[in-house]
């Protein structure tokens, strides 16, 4: 199982984004999806999240201004950010919780990061 993200970027204080995640490989069933963010010097914070079921929970700071959703069809999972501020400069990570095979555990998979860059 790999998850491979998206989206990435330069863009100016106020701009959008829309960062995309992929899941690929053998599996049955995605669970939970999220965005993490690590700014830097600092530690790797959850942004927001969605369960299978479509029950969102963000982070205080990104609040009406960060969206995450899903299209299990495509194995993905989004996070569409507007509104953005220098303190959203970060290396965002998608995290999925995976189960491999019915009757088997789950566990979380990671997505390989994607920079983030917002200037003031």
């Amino acid at each position: 199982v790999q998850l491979q993200a998206y989206g990435g970027g330069l863009v100016q204080a106020g701009g959008f984004l829309r960062l995309s995640c992929a899941a690929s490989g053998t599996f049955v069933a995605i669970n939970a999806m999220g965005w993490y963010r690590q700014p830097p010097g600092k530690e790797r914070e959850l942004v927001a999240a969605i369960t299978r079921g479509g029950t969102k929970n963000y982070a205080d700071s990104v609040e009406g201004r960060l969206t995450i959703s899903r299209v299990d069809a495509k194995n993905t999972v989004y996070l569409q950010m507007k509104s953005l501020e220098p303190e959203d400069t970060a290396v965002y990570y998608c995290n999925s919780n995976i189960r491999e095979r019915w009757g088997g555990d789950r566990r979380d998979y990671w997505g390989q990061g994607t920079l983030v860059t917002v200037s003031s």
